[in-house]
């Protein structure tokens, strides 16, 4: 399955390469400066957003769509091909109800349900997040390495609690984020993925990243080196990141990531939103992940995090 997914890519493209921004400590100058490089450079990826300020005090100060100027320019990228996906209602913990509201207010500004979402880590309403990402032993030494931090925490999936979508989730979104792993080929790392977990039935389909939460593991993850490996193995990148996390600093994008991302561009490569790259590797056929594939799945994560921090 892994060559055969990896061999073809629409006209005749070596590659494909995306990103999953999320609005983490974003201003409205750095993510018009950093969207303005990569539409310059020809790449079209995934911009997370916040539908709503949210009534409780926020987690993060990054922009949302209450905030001014912040809506015109997301349908300018709209119109430019990027997508616009979900990061939660707000950057707090919303009850069921906010969640809805905040759909709901995704749909009335930009014409549609997000198809792809990305969970904030600060949110309990998330889906089998923390703990309930792992079955089994994999759980049992995720609390002991977090310390229990997360034990009990996350109730998106769990029925008849005020932080309960998992229903409105199945309706309404496509694809959710998951597993993020080091390597620059996220298809190599998971060559199932889009896929469905029968023991998460709430998701429609799980994505996996790359790791790169801001700059400099972006940056690590995207050498010279690394871009001509992913090319030659003709695979797929979905990259994580925050474009908010040291992408923009003293009024320039960061100089070591324009040198990247103008490489690479240069490359035949495919270079679409997160969800037009997961309905083609869902085209051919959908993945039912079995207990094994889970098993390592999770125990090639919790490898990495041990490096890179749990949540």
């Amino acid at each position: 399955m892994l060559s055969s997914r990896m061999a073809q890519w629409p006209d005749n493209k070596r590659f494909a390469f995306t990103v999953f921004d999320d609005p983490d400590s974003q201003s409205l100058e750095a993510g018009e400066a950093v969207y303005g490089f990569l539409a310059d450079c020809g790449l079209r990826t995934t911009k997370g957003v916040w539908p709503v300020r949210g009534p409780l005090k926020a987690s993060d100060n990054g922009i949302t769509c209450a905030d001014d100027g912040c809506v015109p320019w997301l349908h300018s990228l709209q119109r430019a091909g990027f997508e616009i996906g979900f990061h939660n209602a707000t950057s707090h913990t919303s009850t069921r109800e906010e969640t809805v509201c905040g759909l709901e207010r995704f749909a009335e500004l930009f014409g549609n349900n997000p198809r792809a979402m990305a969970h904030h880590y600060h949110c309990n309403e998330n889906l089998y997040w923390g703990e309930h990402r792992l079955t089994g032993v994999h759980r049992a030494f995720y609390n002991l390495l977090t310390r229990f931090q997360h034990h009990n925490r996350y109730f998106g999936h769990c029925e008849g609690h005020p932080y309960f979508w998992g229903d409105v989730c199945r309706e309404k979104i496509t694809y959710v984020r998951n597993f993020v792993f080091p390597g620059i080929n996220t298809l190599r790392e998971c060559p199932f993925m889009p896929y469905h977990d029968p023991r998460r039935p709430y998701v429609n389909f799980w994505y996996a990243s790359s790791e790169g939460a801001n700059v400099r593991s972006m940056n690590d993850r995207i050498t010279e080196a690394a871009q001509d490996r992913l090319e030659e193995e003709g695979g797929a990148c979905v990259m994580y990141t925050h474009f908010g996390h040291g992408y923009h600093e003293g009024g320039a994008v960061n100089a070591r990531f324009r040198e990247l991302i103008l490489r690479i561009s240069r490359k035949n490569g495919w270079f679409v939103p997160v969800s037009t790259l997961l309905d083609y590797l869902r085209s051919g056929s959908t993945t039912c992940i079995s207990d094994a594939q889970r098993r390592t799945l999770e125990r090639r994560w919790l490898a990495h995090k041990i490096r890179f921090g749990t949540a």
